[in-house]
């Protein structure tokens, strides 16, 4: 529930999904963590938690995880999920 939204590891943030609204357009999205530098956020209180971390796949399992090698997997997992066919203008991998 709110403010912890999102997929959390513990007591740290893995991936951010969030919805804005603004004249009269309505987007939303989110940042899975694969890679990421995670030091830029000793510099924020991320997401405004107190006390909360944010952590990545490649954190987590101890070994680097590229975004291409989460794409595919992803997109599958989204389609199944939400009972749709992703297309792609482009080849997203």
């Amino acid at each position: 529930p709110p403010p912890f939204t999102g997929v959390w590891m513990g007591d740290s943030k893995l991936c951010a999904i969030g919805v804005h609204c603004g004249n009269h357009i309505t987007s939303h999205g989110l940042a899975l963590n694969c890679c990421t530098d995670l030091t830029w956020f000793d510099h924020i209180v991320p997401c405004g938690l107190e006390g909360k971390g944010v952590t990545s796949l490649s954190q987590e399992l101890g070994r680097h995880i590229a975004v291409d090698h989460v794409l595919e997997p992803f997109f599958d997992s989204f389609q199944e999920v939400f009972d749709c066919t992703l297309d792609f203008s482009e080849d997203p991998v």
